[in-house]
């Protein structure tokens, strides 16, 4: 894959070929919060495969995008969302709620840790999940 700026430009427009499935796939919520009426962008969680893959993508709002983008300036109680989508049918949805429960339960959100308890990632779910971490 070639780099810079083209680069770039390529993997964004390849994700942007995502958008129509992942519409269908998140009936239009965010697939964290579940929040619906907002802009939704497609996420790549890390870490990056050389070309992009739809399953390696969770459609997100923008808030939720800011937040695991910048980790002090998290709202854990925005979070309590994880709940629900801890459960979600699709692996990258489950990988990046483990992934914030587990920054939640660093800063000692006991919620979080309760929850974390109680979670099952498959073996290699699991193990995507700590790459990023």
């Amino acid at each position: 894959m070639s780099t810079g700026f083209q680069g770039k430009f390529h993997r964004q427009n390849m994700l942007s070929h995502f958008a129509k499935g992942l519409v269908r796939r998140s009936r239009s919520k965010c697939e964290l919060c579940d929040k619906s009426g907002v802009k939704l962008e497609v996420y790549e969680l890390p870490p990056l495969d050389e070309e992009p893959s739809v399953d390696g993508c969770i459609f997100i709002c923008e808030s939720c995008h800011k937040q695991i983008a910048n980790p002090k300036k998290m709202v854990p109680s925005h979070w309590r969302c994880l709940n629900h989508s801890l459960w979600s049918e699709v692996p990258a949805v489950q990988v990046m709620a483990v992934r914030m429960l587990r920054r939640l339960a660093k800063a000692d959100h006991r919620w979080a840790i309760e929850l974390l308890e109680h979670a099952y990632l498959e073996p290699e779910l699991d193990e995507w999940a700590v790459l990023a971490d």
